[in-house]
Parts: structure tokens; C-alpha cells; sequence
């Protein structure tokens, strides 16, 4: 079986935007903390669809939903082997390392359960966080899939974002599958993967599926070449 390129519960917004503008450390997701004058409304607002179902890896209490969300939420560490990101997704760090000590977001036991490849014009230290391994790479999108591939031992790579590089994976062509969860809200400025879904029919099916939760899921797989 082949090793599929995927990216996995990529949450947008309506305008297509994964983040507004200026983030940092007390605002990851940059203006879009505050939309329509609510504080703090992301990630809520992007991920609310996966928080509330039963099987978000968060979850600390019992219950939640089951239905299409929970599916979707389920399947995310299924047959996957790497994950490769970008920078802004691992921290608000720009420019040369000057914190070594600033391990990403999410404490000492990161969800990702693989190797973890961060685009990074400034290279560091490769570091281990439970059962999860960063490594830091200055290297181009196919550069990197390949070291991905290697360390994922015949399971898939995630393209686990931000925005600009899951658009740089798409511009190299190197993704096979996508699910791109839409919310109901719009941010305006930031981070933009498209203007609408629809640019991707060159290259991919589309199916679109609503779910009661509001979320939109869209699921993208690449079409086959044409028989010479």
C-alpha cells in the first residue's frame, strides 16, 4: 500500500482564513482571538465541532457527541506515521532561536504520537516530548516529505499546517487527500488558504458534507490522470 500525503481536520473559516493577523504567545490565532466583538472566540469558534465530540483527545470528562464530527475526530491518528508543519503552527517564535526552553503549544505531551518535521529557515536541536519527536528542518516541501516518509515507516504524512504550508504543499502538488472543516464564521484578514474551495477542481474531487454541529466538512482526493 502507498504512503498518502494528507492533511486531516484542517479547520477554516467561511472566507477561508485558518488565523487572523498578528499572532503571539498570548494570541495564537492573532485578531481573530476576538471576532464580531466576542473575546477569545477562537479556537473555540473554529474547533467547537471537535471539542464537543466524544472522542477529541482533550476530552476529560465523559460524554460528548458521536455522529459525523466524532467520525472525523476518531480517525485523526489513524495510519499515521510523521506529521510535518510549518513555524508559526509550532510557536510565535520569529527569526533566530532565542529560547531554546519554548517547546510549542501544547505542554509536555504533545497529540501528535509521531515524528514531527517544523519548516524552519532557522534550524535547532531535534528535542523528544513523550512519545513525540521535533525536528527542525530548513529544507523545501519535497525535501521535507521525504525525511517524512522515511520516519513514518510506511504509514501516511500529515501536512499538519498552518496555512502557508499546507498552500506550499498544494503549490509543489505533493497532497493526495484533504478534510478541510468549514465554520460559520467569517475572520476577514490573516491567514488565507483560498477564496473559495472551488480553486482546488483542477487537481481534486470535492465532496461536501454539512454537519448539524454547523461545521461544513469538505473532503478533497486527487483525480486521477488521464490514461495515455
Amino acid at each position: 500500500m502507498s504512503q498518502l500525503v494528507r492533511v486531516q481536520n484542517f479547520m477554516l473559516s467561511q472566507d477561508g482564513f485558518g488565523a487572523g493577523e498578528g499572532q503571539s504567545l498570548d494570541a495564537p490565532f492573532g485578531h481573530a482571538q476576538e471576532v464580531d466583538g466576542s473575546v477569545a472566540s477562537l479556537p473555540a469558534d473554529l474547533g467547537s465541532w471537535a471539542f464537543a465530540t466524544a472522542s477529541w483527545a482533550g476530552r476529560t470528562e465523559p460524554g460528548g457527541s458521536r455522529g459525523l464530527d466524532d467520525y472525523f475526530t476518531r480517525d485523526f491518528p489513524q495510519n499515521i506515521g510523521a506529521e510535518i508543519m510549518g513555524r508559526n503552527k509550532f510557536g510565535p517564535q520569529r527569526g533566530p532561536w532565542t529560547d531554546l526552553d519554548w517547546q510549542g503549544w501544547w505542554g509536555n505531551t504533545p497529540p501528535f504520537h509521531t515524528p514531527v518535521f517544523v519548516l524552519t529557515h532557522h534550524p535547532r536541536p531535534s528535542f523528544t516530548l513523550a512519545d513525540t519527536t521535533f525536528h527542525f528542518l530548513d529544507a523545501s516541501p519535497t525535501e521535507a516529505l521525504q525525511r517524512a516518509k522515511e520516519a513514518a515507516d510506511g504509514k501516511d504524512v500529515r501536512i499538519g499546517g498552518g496555512v502557508a504550508t499546507v498552500r506550499q504543499f498544494l503549490e509543489a502538488d505533493l497532497i493526495d487527500a484533504m478534510h478541510v472543516a468549514v465554520a460559520p464564521i467569517k475572520i476577514g484578514r490573516g491567514e488565507q488558504l483560498w477564496d473559495a474551495p472551488e480553486e482546488l477542481l483542477d487537481r481534486f474531487h470535492l465532496e461536501s458534507v454539512s454537519s448539524p454541529s454547523g461545521v461544513t466538512h469538505l473532503l478533497f482526493w486527487r483525480r486521477q490522470a488521464a490514461a495515455s
